[in-house]
């Protein structure tokens, strides 16, 4: 028996006293996390901010096996922040359509989700009407035309299900009850105040186990928790990225889902999980976001004064991740300088301790940051 089957579907419960300490350290993080970023200055934080997105658009499309283009993703999301960035190229309708919804989710968080908002982000991720080869229905709940909705695995005629959606017929239902709950403060019994958090997890698994579209159930669902997390901190500013971990533990991810809605609707393990997760995406910010980190770190050290305006732009290149080996003829080059020129930028930036001569001489000379100028993350 599936949870949508059972006869208390849909009053979701779980252990206070279990998840407690879990949710109280996560919620710390998020705040130390926050903390930490809004000492950060503009640019760096807009920085942060685009590599979080980026991350988040990407694995969550790749959670279902779909692979964007980065630097597509990158360059639609810094356009529609009015995020100046090196390298911009124009990105596919498919990508347009994914960073559209990210960005609805969490740029506009405070506004209440609806049905008319679903609708727009299920045909921004399906701009030409199929999933695949297969025509779906856009803009629309499901209808069960070709069967029942299931998640399934394995070979043709070897298929193992997973999980079997709601009836069509009841969607208009199930997502009426659904829509009430995730726009008001309370549980689903309406009798207490739920913690924000708890809200994002309960409302991803609620979402996905309706299972209301064709196609694009898992990244609408991660699209709406990432808009209550946002809630949750009151912040459209991202600096962790929770599909991207979902992404690295997606067998996982799987596997409880899967648990839960087999279950009853005691989902506290569902919620333990989805607390554990966060928790790492928080920890795994610190590398998403280390060159963000030393640079901000880096210039905060470093008196602009004594670095002038082409050995600032050049450093904040290596910073973001230098395509190949930095040698003076690439200085002159992207500083529109001359040879003689960029070898005294770099060598003033060699006598500052800030660069240092790789260990190649000769024609292949080239220069990277020095270990003890760029702070640990």
């Amino acid at each position: 028996m599936y949870i949508h089957q059972r006869s208390d579907w849909p009053r979701f419960t779980w252990n206070h006293e279990k998840l407690g300490p879990m949710l109280a350290l996560v919620r710390h993080r998020q705040g130390r996390l926050i903390g930490r970023m809004e000492g950060l200055g503009f640019v760096s934080q807009s920085e942060a901010v685009l590599a979080t997105l980026t991350q988040d658009v990407l694995k969550s499309s790749e959670i279902e096996g779909e692979i964007l283009n980065p630097d597509q993703v990158r360059s639609s999301i810094a356009r529609r922040l009015g995020i100046d960035i090196a390298g911009a190229i124009p990105a596919d309708r498919d990508v347009e359509g994914v960073v559209e919804m990210m960005l609805d989710a969490t740029q506009r968080f405070a506004e209440p989700l609806t049905e008319a908002r679903l609708f727009a982000w299920h045909a921004a991720l399906f701009p030409t009407g199929y999933g695949g080869i297969h025509p779906i229905r856009i803009g629309a709940w499901r209808d069960d035309s070709k069967g029942a909705m299931q998640v399934i695995s394995g070979p043709i005629s070897r298929e193992r299900v997973h999980f079997e959606a709601p009836a069509a017929k009841r969607l208009q239902h199930e997502m009426d009850a659904f829509l009430a709950w995730v726009n008001n403060d309370t549980n689903v019994s309406g009798s207490t105040v739920i913690d924000p958090v708890l809200k994002a997890a309960l409302a991803h698994l609620w979402f996905v186990t309706i299972h209301p579209f064709d196609d694009g159930n898992g990244r609408i669902a991660r699209a709406i928790a990432d808009w209550a997390l946002a809630r949750s901190e009151g912040s459209s500013q991202r600096f962790y990225s929770m599909s991207a971990q979902i992404r690295v533990e997606r067998r996982a991810y799987y596997d409880i889902l899967e648990r839960t809605q087999k279950s009853t609707l005691n989902i506290t393990e569902w919620l333990e999980w989805f607390l554990a997760c966060l928790d790492r995406a928080i920890t795994a910010t610190e590398t998403t976001l280390g060159a963000v980190f030393r640079k901000a770190s880096f210039w905060d050290k470093n008196a602009v004064g004594t670095i002038n305006e082409r050995q600032k732009k050049m450093l904040n290149k290596l910073f973001d991740g230098f395509d190949g080996k930095l040698t003076s003829t690439k200085w002159a080059i992207i500083a529109k300088c001359s040879q003689d020129t960029a070898q005294r930028d770099i060598q003033g930036l060699i006598d500052q301790g800030i660069l240092v001569k790789d260990a190649a001489g000769g024609r292949s000379t080239s220069y990277s940051l020095s270990s003890t100028s760029v702070p640990s993350p």
